[in-house]
């Protein structure tokens, strides 16, 4: 086995180019120290007592830097254990106002809509029969600040909805989005104590940052050592990611498949260099946005 790798990753050596590319492109999960806590803060709502005021949670941090991974991770390892579904992932639509918000919530129930549901006194009552027939304890929105983007009134309505299902339903609201909804939530002292944050900010150039890239190296088919959490290597793709995750695993990711393609097995500075990556705060001003011009 090669020191460098997790046994998985060392077994996919002697597989084929398709192979090993196939599962380095494959979604993974790593369990940092930001998504342990977010875990542990899900799992404290769902195992606490019946309340009459349970509390809600908010993940909230910049766009591609992991919150989505963290909640749907959370979800699938409470179906594995779990004899009854007792948290459910909300994928929150675009668009202003409770009818919008109703139709996320069906949708993520997997349940009908039925003829007439954009009344909003149908749709409420549908909702309500479903969340007292499925008796869920977390009730996670992700994408959450698509819900923000109407009016005071109809954002004022959507908070009043999840006062009222944490009241009647004791169901723990988690809200997963941008930092916009830790602003919303506190415009009002009501709704600001209601919800415990856990912050999911971009990666500084620390520690941390060098163990998720230890991380990701030991589960890369290479069979040469990369060394990505050394300078400067390390120091280039934080600055090509800006510190935010989905941008790490996706240079990471393409250096890889570029080392085994090349038969090169490893990956150096001068090969992320080369994969010509724009940060995402300077895609706009591109050689590729000027290109379509």
């Amino acid at each position: 086995m090669a020191e460098h790798l997790l046994p998985p990753a060392s077994a996919l050596l002697e597989a084929d180019v398709a192979a090993r590319i196939a599962h380095v492109r494959a979604p993974r999960w790593i369990g940092h120290p930001v998504a342990v806590t977010a875990h542990d803060a899900m799992r404290k709502l769902l195992e606490g007592p019946p309340s009459l005021r349970p509390r809600g949670l908010l993940i909230a941090g910049p766009y591609h830097n992991g919150k989505t991974m963290i909640a749907e991770r959370f979800a699938v390892d409470h179906l594995r254990r779990a004899d009854r579904q007792r948290v459910w992932v909300i994928q929150t639509r675009e668009g202003a106002g409770l009818s919008h918000f109703y139709a996320s919530i069906l949708s993520g129930l997997r349940a009908p809509q039925a003829a007439g549901w954009r009344s909003l006194s149908r749709a409420s009552e549908q909702v309500d029969h479903l969340l007292d027939s499925l008796k869920p304890r977390l009730l996670i929105f992700d994408e959450f600040h698509s819900a923000l983007r109407g009016r005071r009134q109809d954002v004022k309505a959507i908070f009043s909805f999840l006062r009222r299902i944490a009241r009647v339903h004791d169901i723990s609201p988690v809200l997963v989005g941008e930092i916009a909804v830790y602003d919303a939530l506190h415009d009002t002292e009501e709704m600001g104590s209601r919800f415990d944050t856990v912050p999911v900010p971009r990666w500084g150039f620390n520690e941390d940052f060098a163990a998720l890239l230890d991380s990701l190296e030991a589960s890369m088919p290479l069979a040469q050592a990369s060394d990505l959490s050394r300078l400067p290597l390390a120091k280039t793709i934080h600055d090509l990611s800006e510190g935010l995750i989905g941008e790490v695993i996706d240079i990471v990711t393409r250096a890889a498949v570029a080392a085994i393609e090349s038969g090169e097995e490893r990956i150096t500075s001068s090969s992320v260099i080369a994969l010509g990556y724009v940060p995402l705060s300077r895609r706009r001003n591109s050689a590729l946005r000027q290109a379509m011009t």
